[in-house]
């Protein structure tokens, strides 16, 4: 083992002891998450590992994996996110209009379904597919969602409704497309909406009552923020310090602030012994650059916030006056690394803007900020001084003016990486990344603000990155403490598939041609693939049942890279630039909705039990 990964597994260790004795938690779900036999939440743990200590399927053996047993959702469209295992149940979920159906493990039969009447006036606003993240499950309740902006408790047992919450309206744009988050006794949930103008802000509930407990906006008064000027802190000139009074108005024309965007549809954490939620926010609006001057805080931002009274400790802005929709939302992996000889407790992040950030959690400070493709050429770098990102005027929207085709920028709106969830690997300290290796034109121009009317303001193609493999994406290994790429494998179509890695020392993720694969954690060597019939754009899950383990995931191509096949567009400039950029998916794969459950034949299993005796 590598000297500098020690400290990172005794910082595992301490943080998964620390989520086990979370006695302040109302719910159930830390001794569900501790056990391995279950998937109990989206993410495996709070800390956004997505990995498991099953080994049962092994790097020795996974070239044995066989389909256990499949099972249709009777949806079609993009299936994101993955199913939930509580003990002997599976609960499954689908894209708009968002059934949930409980599954017995033992049979597949259904022990109940619960099947949303939601207006379908919802789908034209949903910005890039009809997809849903995925479920949440604590105090025997499932936590669905739904597109309508409805957040909905359902009793695990039976599927009937305990409580339900409103939390946006479709009519101005609002929409939900995120999972929401359990952590400690409050429901974690956002906002969609960035396209239409809509203002961003997390939300949290009470989890048995489904009271709204603080409402955290992105962007206002500081009393919407939930900021306290002078403690809320932030990175700049080599330092941290407060953020100011009225950090976030200042950085915008009049009241912009009020359809600015900042939305928060992505992935959340949390730390146990910090009480910290972190989470990032979205791209502002409108996407033209030239209509809103300023630094347009605090979207594209990264928060750390006190679950308890909604309050941040810290922010920092990935991407001041975004001009290319690199939307800040995509997950954050909580570990603990040796940094320059001291160990630190750090969040890693790979932003859309195709740098990956490596910050100390606890108090915001900027520690990595390093390039994770190649390719990526709007910044030359990040100014570890300032904190802000180096931007080549070359690619730059808000430089060349409105109306001008500015080529070649890299990476495309939809980032190195969107939301797919990136896995970290406990066993190496290695993070495997799902990634989009695609590059851009955007064409800025003129649009006005109309209630639930898209607010987007630029024409967008989308195609590979120049000069590369000729694909359009990599599965890469990255090591956080240096902010580097280990190793990387070509695909031919962006990993819009969400990694898994296990005990095992395999890593899994899927592709949207539609195969899910198992490599080598120690250098990316394919072991085995399996061909699903539609693209995979969910996250690949494991559990154990029977004393055997199982690999899972959804098959059902859509999201932003499929939309033109889901949503049947065939203009270039459709689906916000991707459907242009995707044009040769249609060659490999067509619509679908499944689940997919596969596992080692008796015999390759009774072997591998042997072998571990």
């Amino acid at each position: 083992m590598r000297p500098e990964y020690r400290s990172i597994l005794v910082g595992v260790a301490t943080a998964t002891t620390a989520i086990a004795l979370g006695s302040a938690t109302a719910s159930d779900l830390d001794q569900l998450m501790a056990k391995s036999s279950n998937w109990a939440s989206q993410t495996g743990d709070y800390a956004n590992h997505r990995y498991s200590d099953l080994k049962q399927i092994n790097a020795g053996n996974v070239g044995q994996l066989q389909v256990a047993w499949t099972m249709s959702t009777g949806v079609l469209r993009g299936h994101e996110g993955s199913p939930l295992v509580i003990g002997d149940m599976m609960y499954v979920h689908t894209p708009f209009p968002n059934n949930v159906y409980a599954v017995h493990l033992k049979d597949q039969s259904f022990k109940w379904k619960y099947e949303p009447k939601q207006n379908a006036d919802v789908v034209p606003v949903m910005c890039c597919d009809t997809v849903n993240r995925g479920l949440a499950y604590a105090d025997g309740k499932i936590f669905l969602q739904q597109a309508d902006t409805t957040l909905v408790a359902l009793d695990a047992n039976t599927g009937k409704v305990v409580w339900t919450a409103k939390n946006g309206d479709p009519k101005i744009g609002e929409t939900n497309t995120n999972a929401p988050h359990i952590f400690k006794d409050k429901v974690i949930t956002g906002i969609s909406g960035g396209e239409f103008g809509v203002r961003g802000r997390l939300i949290a509930y009470d989890l048995k009552s489904g009271r709204k407990v603080w409402t955290a906006w992105s962007t206002g008064p500081d009393k919407d923020l939930l900021v306290d000027p002078a403690k809320t802190m932030t990175w700049t000139n080599g330092k941290l310090a407060p953020i100011g009074a009225d950090s976030s108005i200042k950085t915008w024309k009049g009241d912009q602030w009020k359809i600015g965007g900042g939305t928060t549809w992505g992935w959340y954490s949390y730390d146990p012994k910090l009480n910290l939620v972190y989470y990032g926010t979205g791209n502002p609006g409108t996407w033209n650059p030239a209509q809103r001057p300023g630094d347009n805080k605090w979207s594209m931002t990264l928060f750390a916030r006190d679950l308890d009274t909604g309050m941040a400790r810290w922010a920092y802005q990935m991407t001041p006056h975004d001009e290319w929709d690199f939307d800040g939302v995509n997950e954050n992996l909580l570990i603990d690394i040796d940094f320059k000889g001291k160990k630190t407790p750090v969040l890693v992040h790979f932003d859309r803007n195709g740098f990956g950030y490596t910050l100390n959690r606890e108090t915001g400070e900027l520690l990595v900020a390093e390039k994770y493709d190649p390719k990526v050429n709007w910044a030359t770098k990040v100014d570890m001084k300032t904190g802000r990102p180096m931007v080549d005027k070359k690619y730059s929207p808000g430089t060349t003016g409105p109306d001008v085709n500015v080529k070649d920028i890299c990476p495309a709106a939809l980032g190195s990486k969107d939301q797919q969830p990136a896995s970290y690997d406990r066993k190496s300290g290695l993070i495997f990344v799902p990634t989009n290796h695609v590059c851009m034109t955007y064409e800025p121009f003129q649009v006005e603000y109309t209630a639930g009317q898209p607010f987007v303001g630029a024409t967008l193609t989308m195609f590979p990155a120049p000069g590369s493999h000729g694909g359009m994406g990599n599965f890469i290994a990255w090591d956080a403490a240096q902010g580097k790429i280990m190793w990387s494998k070509p695909e031919r179509f962006s990993v819009w598939s969400g990694a898994l890695t296990t005990a095992g020392d395999i890593a899994f993720y899927g592709t949207l041609e539609g195969y899910i694969k198992a490599v080598s954690t120690k250098d990316g060597k394919e072991l085995w693939k399996f061909k699903t019939p539609s693209g995979i754009i969910g996250n690949v899950f494991t559990y154990e049942y029977g004393g055997k383990q199982y690999v899972g995931t959804y098959s059902g191509i859509g999201g932003w890279a499929g939309i033109g096949m889901a949503a049947g567009l065939t203009e270039s400039t459709e689906g916000l630039g991707a459907v242009g950029g995707y044009k040769d998916l249609a060659k490999y794969t067509t619509l679908g909705g499944a689940v997919f459950i596969f596992a080692l034949p008796d015999s390759g299993s009774q072997r591998s039990a042997d072998a571990s005796r």
